[in-house]
């Protein structure tokens, strides 16, 4: 088991990163951030009792276990490199981030040929649940690491899921987020269809709400689409079109035929083309209409 007095490192304290540390540091572990461009959480960090390193040498040279939290796998390949050159006191990774499950396999092995454990265990819900301590992660370790490092990720957790050895979390979170983002393409073009046919996305709400083809996530994005909630969902579309590149590539390189993964990458690099790339998810909605000649009102209405 994970002892409490073991240093934690925590390289990413964004809108996921920050309720994650707090978490970890009110349940008693040390902890060193890295800085972060944004001051607010890292300033909040340190209140709370966490040091900061200025640099990845830094934070390596006395923590124990780093966590991860970065866009995508090349931030993550460069600051294992950082990490690896010098090694330091570093005995275990945690990259929590959405990452290319062939780059956190490379990763994995020039770790373990360091003796360093590199696991993934990428996120699921929102930065509230990150906050409120109640995500959800699917995890890619050994057995005996897994169970090292469980206590340790239930500071932040809520459900804690072993999906297989290390790169089958990151895996899982692929094929969730495709689900995820296949619902938000659809939805977006749905809305589209009946807009232009008279029907408004409050109505197909009305319809749909409660009943099997019900979800949260279909929550979350009517939340924006009809109540025009610009916080329902703040997961960025340049951030879906980066996770659905990862999907088809991972789909090339186990020689599957994606028709599906790339339709649906292909509206997600539609929107980041276009230059909004820093919206939510659920305001693919308006692009759609937008491309489409529709004007979407208040509460999802066609013009």
């Amino acid at each position: 088991m994970t002892s409490a007095r073991e240093q934690i490192g925590f390289i990413g304290v964004g809108l996921m990163g920050h309720g994650m540390a707090k978490n970890i540091v009110e349940a008693g572990y040390p902890m060193t951030v890295m800085g972060h461009r944004n001051r607010a959480p890292v300033e909040d960090l340190r209140k709370r009792g966490a040091s900061e390193a200025e640099t990845v040498a830094n934070l390596a040279a006395g923590c124990d276990i780093v966590f991860l939290c970065l866009p995508g796998s090349p931030q993550v390949e460069a600051v294992v490199g950082e990490i690896l050159s010098p090694k330091g006191a570093v005995h275990t990774i945690i990259d929590c981030s959405t990452s290319n499950p062939v780059s956190t396999r490379d990763l994995a092995a020039r770790c373990k040929a360091a003796g360093i454990a590199f696991v993934d265990a990428p996120l699921a819900r929102t930065p509230k649940e990150a906050w409120e301590g109640k995500l959800d992660t699917m995890v890619g370790a050994s057995e005996a690491d897994f169970a090292r490092l469980e206590p340790l990720l239930g500071c932040w957790a809520a459900r804690i899921v072993r999906v297989g050895d290390v790169g089958a979390g990151h895996t899982v979170k692929l094929l969730n987020n495709f689900v995820a983002l296949g619902y938000a393409a659809l939805y977006a073009e749905v809305l589209a269809i009946g807009a232009r046919n008279g029907v408004d996305a409050a109505t197909f709400r009305a319809v749909i709400d409660g009943g099997r083809m019900d979800c949260g996530f279909f929550q979350t994005f009517m939340q924006y689409a009809v109540d025009r909630n610009r916080d329902a969902h703040k997961f960025t579309l340049r951030n879906a079109h980066k996770d659905m590149r990862y999907l088809t590539g991972l789909a090339s390189e186990s020689g599957i035929a994606s028709h599906m993964a790339s339709s649906v990458k292909n509206s997600f690099a539609t929107a980041e083309g276009i230059g909004r790339g820093d919206d939510y998810v659920p305001m693919l909605a308006d692009i759609v209409a937008e491309l489409n000649g529709i004007d979407r009102k208040q509460g999802g209405k066609c013009a």
